[in-house]
């Protein structure tokens, strides 16, 4: 009896190793060739064919993930340099400025942002303790860990780490148990070590210490605040799951809810678990707070030597052949993956500055716009996080749209939208008589001033080198929702350019006489069809009190394209005059003739000839320029015209519903691998949880029609009041 259940045994382990290779294959395919081990449990090593070859056809050296050796590029012999590291600034605020998160942090901005992290101490105490509310609130609350290697790496195409590999299934006790098993096998105690100690720990641990893997349980969708009326923490606005609702708060525009952007997720970690050297989707602000357990060691990088860290990296830590892109966005495309790891006394001999953070139970860590940020856990503790945005994020934000685009990156936030919705609700809010606002608030309405201006300058220089060119045979209106770039995947919420079939949109930013659209040459201007209203918008804000403007990458790309604009009698804001070879009612004849077969039936039966009423021309005269460009003076104004004839010339609503059901012809929402995201948006893609990010070069474009955020904005457009959105 006792051979044959050891027979059984061997096999049920044979059964098991043979799931796992197969489990390292797709997770393989999935991630380009990144990940180089797969899922296993704490402890165990997962060994890879040696014949399986990297995407240039060279066979990888594939050694075991969790074997330590000595890293060349960093010298861990001496670990002196953790005590050099200065402290981020810590503040300790009242219960009263304590009142309003957002405002708070808009008072400390100016100074902790020169850090790119701080600590903020809670004068509130949580009533209610995260394990009940995991254990208790949450009942059959469970989660699934990952596996991190403990081990520093080369960093070129034999050597990386991956940080994805998929753990067990814990409940939060359980897990508590596990860790702090391991932690008092380690130690022979209970309690918390020094964190200096425990510093030097983790280090020599990961360059040469005898420690496999940890487990840690992040990106766990849930929040450990407690919905209980009597908990004092749980019923304020610090509270995660309400920051993206707060007034100040750019991202209640939002249609959709996005998990770990505007929904928190929660951390739950172990001895020296570790997140490793990132920066957050979109350049976003990022805030964690620490609910229970050991405590956390942050490690901070000003934004603004964020070009200088992504240097180090690319010439200290990566080899050139891991490298994806050329110049500074190759470093910044492979950490985007989150799995690099190195000790930041790399960064302190390079001149740059890095700052640190202790973090302990009550205690909230803030990341500023484009802060890089690393750290690791003391032992078993919960966490959570939540992004965030106020008006001054626009600026930083359209950087990191442009270097998405350049990497064909789908985003996860539709900047130009959020831009549009939020300068609209300002412009209404500045109409009030004799507004109180801060001086914080002041320099929050200049960068959103700044940036829609600049969004609209680029677009209306744009659409005036499609005019000269004569690159579209016809223009359409839209109302519908942002919609992504075939090309660039940058979302488009004023203007496209799209083909006969409505399945190629692309944004303003590419030279149209390269552009070969599969359906053939025609190409339709689409506009907003409330163009007018933003532009002027815009013309206001440059008038009132904006004086100066950067030039932006997309300005300098738009010049370079077309550099004889401004000689051949550009002025911004000028009235635009579409003409055509073709007349535009014979556009729109041709164009409903070809899509006719497509539509549906109540779409046929419309009549042309009421689509329009007069010339395309006199109706879209305006629009304007995005780039921080400058200076120049405002040329010729709106026409009256146009203004009082907009609604005479505009599609009526018959009109914008047979649009509508064109653009669903092609319907091409953005394919969703069900598997890999596990996501329920449309448009964009979503915040990946479990593993390295997966981009297809085929991503499909995605149309939302029915966005209810703008469609309650527009209302009170038309009725000359705004009022803040719910997400």
């Amino acid at each position: 009896m006792l051979v044959f259940l050891k027979r059984k045994r061997l096999q049920r382990k044979k059964a098991e190793s043979m799931n796992d290779l197969t489990h390292v294959s797709n997770t393989m395919n999935r991630s380009g060739g990144d990940a180089l081990r797969s899922s296993a449990s704490c402890g165990v090593r997962i060994h890879v064919n040696a014949d399986m070859h990297s995407g240039s056809g060279t066979p990888l050296n594939v050694r075991d993930i969790f074997s330590k050796h000595k890293v060349a590029k960093f010298d861990m012999s001496d670990l002196e340099w953790t005590d050099k590291i200065p402290e981020c600034p810590v503040y300790y605020p009242s219960k009263e400025e304590f009142e309003d998160p957002l405002v708070y942090l808009q008072k400390i901005t100016p100074e902790a942002s020169k850090y790119g992290i701080c600590k903020i101490v809670s004068p509130i105490t949580a009533s209610v303790p995260a394990g009940v509310v995991l254990m208790k609130e949450k009942v059959g609350f469970k989660f699934t860990t990952r596996v991190q290697p403990l081990r520093l790496a080369e960093w070129d195409a034999d050597d990386k780490v991956t940080f994805f590999m998929s753990g067990r299934n814990y409940t939060f006790r359980d897990f508590e148990k596990m860790a702090n098993k391991v932690y008092a096998r380690r130690y022979c105690s209970a309690g918390c070590l020094p964190p200096t100690y425990l510093e030097k720990e983790f280090w020599h641990e990961i360059a040469c210490g005898k420690t496999e893997s940890v487990e840690y349980a992040c990106d766990i969708d849930g929040s450990a605040f407690s919905s209980s009326p009597n908990d004092e923490l749980g019923k304020c606005k610090w509270n995660m799951k309400r920051f993206s609702c707060l007034p100040k708060s750019i991202l209640r525009l939002l249609d959709k809810a996005i998990p770990g952007v505007t929904e928190p997720m929660l951390y739950i970690g172990m001895l020296f678990s570790m997140f490793a050297w990132h920066v957050e989707d979109h350049y976003l602000y990022s805030i964690n707070y620490h609910h229970c357990g050991a405590a956390k060691t942050w490690y901070g990088i000003p934004g603004h030597a964020a070009l200088d860290f992504e240097k180090v990296v690319r010439e200290h830590v990566y080899n050139n052949d891991i490298l994806t892109a050329d110049g500074e966005d190759g470093a910044f495309d492979v950490l985007l993956q989150k799995t690099t790891l190195f000790p930041p006394n790399i960064l302190s001999e390079h001149d740059v500055p890095v700052y640190k953070a202790v973090q302990k139970p009550g205690e909230f860590i803030v990341t500023f716009p484009r802060a890089y940020h690393a750290g690791f856990s003391h032992g078993f503790n919960c966490g959570e996080a939540v992004n965030f945005a106020t008006g001054d994020w626009f600026p930083i934000g359209s950087i990191a749209s442009r270097r998405y685009a350049l990497l064909n990156r789908v985003p996860l936030l539709p900047n130009e939208e959020l831009l549009c919705k939020e300068a609209m609700l300002l412009r209404t809010d500045l109409k009030l008589e004799d507004p109180a606002y801060s001086s914080a608030d002041l320099i929050t309405h200049h960068s959103i001033k700044v940036s829609f201006i600049n969004l609209m300058r680029f677009q209306h220089r744009a659409r005036w080198c499609l005019m000269r060119l004569k690159a579209f045979s016809g223009i359409s209106s839209f109302s519908h929702g942002t919609i992504l770039c075939s090309i660039c995947k940058r979302d488009c919420y004023v203007a496209y350019l799209n083909c006969n079939c409505y399945s190629h949109a692309v944004c303003l930013r590419h030279d149209p006489r390269s552009l070969r659209f599969p359906c053939g040459s025609n190409r339709t201007l689409c506009l907003r069809e409330d163009i007018l209203d933003i532009e002027t918008a815009a013309r206001k804000f440059e008038l009132d009190d904006v004086e100066q403007y950067k030039e932006t990458g997309d300005f300098a790309a738009h010049l370079s394209m077309f550099p004889q604009a401004e000689e051949e009698g550009y002025i911004p804001y000028c009235e635009i005059n579409f003409e055509w070879k073709v007349k535009a009612e014979e556009w729109v004849k041709q164009t409903f003739h070809e899509q006719a077969s497509n539509a549906s039936a109540s779409s046929i039966e419309l009549a042309y000839d009421t689509v329009l009423p007069m010339e395309w021309k006199d109706c879209y005269p305006t629009s304007a320029n995005v780039q921080e460009n400058a200076n120049s003076n405002v040329g010729n104004t709106v026409s009256s015209r146009c203004r009082s004839e907009r609604s005479a010339c505009a599609p009526d609503a018959d009109y914008l519903k047979v649009h509508e059901k064109v653009a669903h012809v092609s319907d091409v929402r953005t394919v969703v691998d069900q598997e890999n995201d596990e996501s329920d948006t449309e448009i964009f893609r979503v915040k990946r949880r479990s593993r390295a990010e997966h981009r297809s070069t085929h991503d499909s474009i995605s149309v939302n029609v029915e966005h209810q955020g703008y469609k309650r904005l527009r209302k009170h457009q038309t009725e000359g009041q705004f009022e803040p959105l719910s997400s």
